[in-house]
């Protein structure tokens, strides 16, 4: 991976990482183009970079994430992020299966983007219009929404924003609940990737493919950098679209993606 693929794979990342199109998804169709979706330095570069990011949403609601007063705030995503953490690693095998394949992704992809269609007009009557609202046990089932974005193309933004519908939350409410179950979610899947998991092509863990030379970490540290600014512009954004035309234009835009992609990768690039 050169600087130019890293750079557009990080952009992808902000871009896509908390709207509910799938970030895993758009990554993994940008590496496949570049044909260098099966490196493992790639596989760890799309899952670190996210670290970026987490800090994206640190920063913009850093009231809420240093107001140490408040405890039940740390306590609901804790409770929350539960679930995806016991069937992450339960199913870390199955999921590291598909991510090589964009075709199933791409299904998934046109999938979601029918349920989108349909989300708004099924959850009408929300009650709960803030974090405070939130009870440990809507957390939790928020939680287990998000789980269903196990499989790559479902997009965990778009599980646990439907989720938090489910549970009551209005628009608003559920997507900025997204975003902070976002950070202890995806900084304990950036740990893993990073210290603990083994990579099946070169037999090494995260941290030793980082340092295994410069160029490797001079490309962790520029991705997540660049993934941190595209993601804060990215964040502002998706709330005024949601607040405004709610879930359908992101459902037409997978469903379109996600046939361009199926076309492409069928047919052009099989």
């Amino acid at each position: 991976m050169d600087l130019l693929q890293a750079l557009l794979i990080a952009i992808v990342e902000g871009l896509t990482e908390y709207l509910p199109v799938s970030s895993t998804a758009h990554m993994i169709f940008t590496s496949a183009y570049f044909g260098i979706q099966n490196d493992d330095f790639v596989k760890l570069f799309q899952v670190a970079i996210q670290f970026g990011a987490i800090l994206a949403v640190v920063v913009l609601y850093w009231r809420k994430f240093f107001d140490f007063k408040r405890i039940g705030f740390y306590l609901k995503l804790a409770v929350a992020v539960i679930p995806a953490l016991v069937l992450g690693k339960l199913f870390d095998d199955k999921i590291e299966a598909v991510l090589g394949d964009p075709i199933p992704i791409a299904l998934v992809l046109i999938v979601g983007g029918i349920v989108l269609l349909f989300v708004d007009a099924r959850f009408q009557n929300p009650t709960v219009t803030s974090e405070e609202e939130i009870t440990y046990k809507k957390g939790f089932f928020i939680g287990l929404w998000q789980c269903l974005a196990m499989m790559p193309g479902t997009s965990r933004s778009a599980a646990s924003i439907i989720g938090g519908m489910q549970q009551g939350l209005t628009r608003a409410a559920a997507a900025e609940f997204s975003f902070f179950l976002a950070v202890p979610t995806m900084l304990a899947v950036t740990t893993y990737s990073i210290f603990l998991k083994t990579y099946e092509n070169t037999g090494l863990k995260g941290y030793e493919l980082l340092t295994q030379n410069s160029e490797h970490l001079k490309l962790f540290l520029i991705g997540n950098a660049v993934a941190f600014v595209v993601a804060i512009l990215a964040i502002k954004f998706f709330i005024g679209i949601i607040k405004k035309y709610g879930f359908k234009p992101w459902g037409y835009y997978r469903i379109i993606a996600g046939t361009a992609l199926l076309l492409y990768f069928t047919l052009v690039k099989p």
